[in-house]
């Protein structure tokens, strides 16, 4: 099942400064060969990517990288993250999710939906013994498949930045987690005129990627746009501005709220051709792609998809297809 981490259980002191030395001096003709080693046997590397299809090659996630999603409140930045985190855990990924602002019951009865592609509280699962022990199949298979895949870190509210530095070493030293999401960045940093603090924990969380090689996903907010009809881009990040410079790439979580207020309005014309989403990358350090990428919500399994009409993905195959 998807494991906890316990701030009571662990000491994390040993990890809060932890620098490893003697991986960071290297004699100068170890990377010269590395050099030679990539011109006699050219290998184009595949990293992690998103769930959809046609990002597979625009955005990959690499290792040693720090990526910045960013929104406004109720945007679905926790929602795109949770499926992102998904299916880095259906490639193979151990991923560790320390949300500050919900707790694992909730990610995980959210990420559990994602998983099987339908909704649990349909009434086909209630008011029968037969629904109810389908509902329970699916939830221990769900159990079984996030054993030695997902983790989550058990604390609400606001935390320490030195904490969650010390967490993430110890994630990626003990663990082995190749993929740690922190949710969010004010919780961790004590206000936002914060900015030489903003600075240091962006700066240490780029510093522990690199050094560990794990993937740091960082959850951000924007500023409150003029309207909702705003497409935020890296200058609309609350805070000190270094914490875009330092990142390696800046998602943004885009909700088409005029068109789902035109939507509850009655009054949809050629809004019904537009995404109900948008991430908007307007920084891949390493990546050759900028631009924006459309998706559709599918309330019943709360994804996203890719095209409207699309099916949601399922990792999990229900007793009756089997």
């Amino acid at each position: 099942m998807a494991s906890m981490i316990f701030p009571d259980e662990i000491d994390f002191d040993e990890y809060m400064h932890e620098t490893d030395a003697h991986q960071k001096v290297r004699s100068a003709s170890e990377y010269v060969q590395e050099l030679i080693d990539r011109i006699n046997n050219p290998v184009k590397r595949r990293f992690p990517v998103m769930p959809w299809h046609k990002t597979h090659g625009l955005i990959q996630f690499r290792p040693g990288e720090v990526t910045l999603w960013g929104g406004a409140n109720g945007g679905g930045k926790s929602l795109v993250t949770g499926q992102v985190g998904m299916h880095l855990c259906a490639q193979d990924q151990r991923v560790c999710i320390a949300s500050f602002e919900m707790k694992p019951i909730r990610t995980l009865e959210r990420m559990g939906r994602q998983w099987t592609g339908f909704n649990p509280d349909h009434p086909a699962y209630a008011g029968s013994d037969e629904g109810e022990k389908s509902l329970l199949k699916v939830y221990e298979d769900f159990k079984a498949w996030t054993n030695g895949r997902l983790w989550l870190y058990d604390q609400q509210g606001t935390v320490r930045a030195e904490q969650v530095g010390a967490v993430a070493r110890y994630c990626a030293k003990e663990k082995g987690i190749t993929h740690f999401f922190i949710d969010s960045l004010m919780k961790c940093v004590s206000g936002e005129d914060d900015y030489n603090g903003q600075k240091s924990f962006v700066d240490e969380l780029t510093a522990i990627a690199r050094d560990y090689q794990m993937h740091i996903h960082l959850v951000h907010h924007i500023r409150k746009p003029a309207d909702e009809s705003h497409k935020p881009n890296k200058y609309d990040y609350k805070g000190s501005g270094a914490i875009t410079d330092q990142v390696d790439n800046v998602i943004s979580v885009w909700r088409n709220k005029p068109k789902e207020k035109k939507r509850h309005e009655g009054k949809m014309g050629d809004e019904t051709k537009e995404p109900d989403c948008l991430l908007i990358c307007d920084k891949q350090r390493n990546g050759e792609w900028e631009g924006n990428i459309g998706l559709w919500f599918d309330p019943e399994s709360q994804q996203f998809v890719a095209n409207p009409g699309d099916q949601p993905m399922v990792l999990f195959r229900h007793p009756e297809d089997c």
